[in-house]
């Protein structure tokens, strides 16, 4: 908690000491609109160390910046180009690298969208199959400083891990239909690299795996046991993981679809509608290194969201929800596709549904996977102050928050097969399944409140604070999120 605040504090910092460099015709006079409204114009930079610390993943270190340029400002919130790009990495081998071009103005009437993303992750999170059906034990991997106080059904801290590294390439444009109806395309491709977490690794040399002959115990109560078999590994010995998937694989896709938008400006709106309608076709190839995959693994997803905001008092005060949800049409999605959410422009380094600071805040990251999911998110955004540090435009605000989301296809589960495997293994099927069938429909909720510093309505730095309302999503009172940007 401690080094959850300091990260939090050291953020906020670096924004207030972000470098913001400015580029316009009229050095010497700061331009307005008709209102009377500072605008910007030319080029701005923000700048923010990526510094962070994770008990599993390690330090992290790099940097992050946004990039505007808001020309001669007569558009302005809106930018005329926009560059993202982060670099960082961490101790144990979990990396941020990405790179996003985001335009209306590069093709003339058209919105063009470009992403480059690298995800190493060394230990991603996996709870099973169709939500609340999966039993959710913390003491499993609930990890305690002092030995003696270790529950008795301590596995090892990596037991809800895997390993997965993540690449992906998005071209994504937009071009108008009639006023605010549009017509949406995208190409692109991910590449699924994943297999079990490399224990020696995550251990390395400092907490090394070695037992006291005379004890028998571990020399070092925090290395991980390289001899525990975790949940992903368990899935595939009971055969709910098929050997073509278990290893991921390439997967490219084309994307089409329409989308409606009257807000009144992209990262942080004040009113207006945004929703979308559009469909995925991902093909498989190349999958578990190398093998071809089954024709099955071609498949059609359709996906539907619906943002409404609405201004309560000028834009002091915004009502602001969000309702989607994504749903397998054809073919056969394999089990490690289901946890990313689908969208027509990437803005975010990754979208996974459902559960985790993308989604569900508060809820774990991947706890709903399914084939099918519905969610939603409702937000009042409120601005507290409004000021200015030399010609840049900053506010602060809150904005509590309330998250849900549903399983609505669920995996069908072969409930006498997977129980006997289970038992074959002295094991207890109540500490990973319930069958009942009413957990699946259960509703995943979690609640919590966000701060928000913005620099030139654009470059805005969220810190959110969020619980799960049910024990089973997540015990953890006390759940941080450090993101550039509105969820939504």
């Amino acid at each position: 908690m401690k080094m959850v605040n300091k990260n939090i504090l050291l953020s906020l910092v670096c924004l207030f000491c972000t470098l913001a460099v400015h580029a316009s015709n009229r050095p010497d006079k700061q331009v307005v609109d008709s209102t009377g409204r500072k605008i910007k114009t030319g080029w701005n930079f923000g700048i923010l160390p990526s510094v962070a610390y994770d008990a599993d993943l390690g330090f992290q270190g790099g940097l992050l910046t946004n990039v505007y340029f808001y020309g001669d400002g007569s558009q302005y919130p809106e930018y005329i180009h926009s560059i993202y790009a982060e670099a960082a990495y961490t101790t144990k081998n979990y990396g941020i690298f990405r790179v996003n071009y985001d335009s209306k103005y590069l093709i003339p009437k058209h919105r063009l969208t470009l992403d480059l993303t690298y995800l190493p992750d060394a230990m991603c999170d996996f709870y099973g199959f169709n939500g609340f059906q999966s039993v959710y034990k913390s003491e499993f991997h609930k990890w305690n400083k002092d030995p003696n106080k270790m529950s008795a059904d301590y596995q090892s801290r990596a037991f809800y891990k895997y390993k997965r590294d993540l690449f992906r390439f998005a071209a994504d444009i937009e071009g108008t239909i009639w006023k605010d109806i549009k017509w949406n395309a995208g190409v692109g491709v991910l590449g699924y690299m994943i297999n079990e977490c490399d224990i020696s690794m995550l251990n390395g040399k400092k907490h090394a795996y070695n037992l006291n002959p005379e004890t028998g115990l571990p020399t070092d109560h925090k290395s991980l046991d390289p001899n525990v078999v975790g949940l992903y590994e368990k899935y595939i010995n009971w055969g709910i993981i098929d050997a073509n998937e278990m290893r991921g694989g390439w997967h490219p896709y084309v994307r089409a679809g329409i989308s409606y938008d009257s807000r009144d400006q992209r990262s942080a709106p004040t009113k207006g509608i945004y929703a979308d309608a559009f469909f995925t076709y991902t093909a498989a190839f190349d999958a578990a290194y190398g093998r071809q995959a089954e024709a099955g693994y071609n498949h059609l997803q359709f996906n539907f969201t619906f943002r409404h905001y609405v201004s309560c008092y000028k834009d002091w005060v915004v009502l602001a929800y969000r309702l989607g949800t994504q749903n397998n049409l054809a073919g056969k999605s394999p089990f490690y596709m289901n946890t990313y959410l689908n969208t027509l422009f990437i803005q975010r380094v990754l979208y996974e549904g459902l559960g985790g600071g993308n989604s569900l805040r508060g809820v774990m990251r991947n706890r709903i996977l399914a084939n099918g999911f519905a969610y939603a998110n409702v937000e009042l955004r409120c601005k507290l102050a409004k000021f200015d540090i030399g010609r840049q435009h900053f506010y602060v605000g809150l904005a509590p928050f309330f998250d849900l989301g549903i399983v609505t296809q669920p995996y069908q589960l072969d409930e006498a097969t997977i129980s006997q495997r289970i038992l074959n293994e002295g094991l207890v099927v109540s500490d990973y399944f319930n069958f009942d069938d009413k957990a699946i429909y259960q509703p995943h909720m979690s609640a919590g409140i966000g701060l928000k510093a913005a620099m030139n309505e654009n470059f805005i730095l969220s810190v959110d604070w969020a619980m799960a309302l049910n024990q089973q999503d997540n015990p953890k009172p006390a759940n941080f999120y450090v993101k550039i940007g509105y969820l939504f």
